[in-house]
């Protein structure tokens, strides 16, 4: 049976991909973790303008090589205008960070934009990040799947795709980084993948971490302890089942690991048979280039970017390429698709 996608929502999410429907996206949105990372390898404040620089230096070096652009309208408008005419534009509808008692981790929009002033600014996508621990407290999950579904229909009333970043976490479990997290992970994953792709919250695309936490996966390049949380067949398989819960298009994000890691850990989704639309990765792409514009500026971020970020998102444009399949493709094809 065909489903059936709005003209609007249908366009734009062909915009922001290429020919095959594959979505090779670049993230620019970060925010506070990003001024903090320039005022670190600084050893001195950064400021608003610092963001603004960085963000349309990136922008202008490395869009001609993504499908789409994440960008946030706090500190990424100037960007918007470097942005190649082959890239879509993404806007970024969250406030940074979450507020509410300890663990809620609780969203909030920015409060002077809305889904039609992101769309009068340029963008052909929204995007919100939501922190989300799938066993949490029911009146906690409640208030953040409102919080969806309200976007989510602001998103169906304005004809744009919705785009949904649910990172998983749970504080009673510790460091989301740490082995007892990544013991945890995904299934906690695959349940968020399974709840969001539900049609009450009108979400169009997940882009989703990774089920596994590439530094505990022994047999591995990205193994970087002595104690794994899976072996690599376990790996496989829970990369295999998070793809099977999704009635969504999947995309994968970075997660601040290394263009090497994320790379390799691409490579074992296709190997494991995980369906998967593409990539939105930010930081394994330019991350290096944060401490070259602290301590010598935009003309050295601008050559860092031409030579190494360039580098980084061709080779995991390359491995998209190879394993990746088009967006439409979880409904059936392209086909499957009724325009309406």
């Amino acid at each position: 049976m065909a489903i059936k996608m709005s003209h609007g929502k249908f366009t734009a999410l062909n915009a922001c991909a290429n020919e095959r429907g594959v979505i090779a996206a670049l993230a620019v949105d970060h925010r506070l973790n990003l001024l903090q990372a320039i005022a670190d390898a600084r050893g001195a404040e950064a400021t608003a303008q610092d963001m603004q620089t960085f963000k349309a230096t990136v922008t202008r070096v490395l869009s001609p090589y993504a499908s789409a652009l994440l960008l946030d309208p706090e500190y990424g408008m100037e960007a918007i205008t470097n942005c190649a005419p082959t890239a879509a534009v993404m806007l970024a509808y969250e406030k940074s960070g979450y507020t509410g008692e300890a663990g809620d981790r609780l969203p909030d929009l920015l409060p002077t934009w809305s889904v039609r002033r992101l769309v009068e600014a340029g963008a052909r996508a929204i995007k919100i990040l939501l922190y989300y621990n799938p066993r949490d407290h029911a009146d906690v999950n409640a208030r953040k799947q409102a919080y969806i579904e309200r976007v989510g229909a602001e998103c169906a009333a304005l004809d744009v795709p919705f785009f949904l970043e649910p990172l998983v976490y749970d504080h009673t479990v510790g460091d989301s980084q740490g082995l007892a997290f990544a013991r945890q992970k995904p299934a906690y994953v695959t349940e968020v993948i399974a709840e969001f792709g539900r049609p009450r919250y009108s979400v169009n695309v997940l882009k989703v971490e990774l089920p596994i936490n590439p530094a505990f996966v022994a047999g591995t390049r990205a193994f970087t302890g002595d104690t794994a949380a899976y072996t690599r067949q376990q790996a496989l398989a829970y990369l295999r089942e998070a793809a099977l819960a999704a009635t969504l298009p999947l995309i994968y994000l970075s997660a601040g690991v290394s263009d090497a890691a994320f790379c390799e850990m691409l490579e074992m989704a296709a190997e494991a048979g995980a369906s998967f639309a593409g990539v939105l990765c930010g930081r394994a792409t330019w991350q290096g280039g944060i401490p070259i514009y602290a301590r010598q500026g935009q003309e050295e971020l601008a050559d860092w970017l031409a030579e190494h970020g360039v580098r980084n998102i061709q080779t995991i444009n390359r491995v998209v390429a190879a394993s990746a399949t088009g967006w439409w493709d979880v409904y059936g094809g392209r086909d499957a698709i009724e325009i309406v």
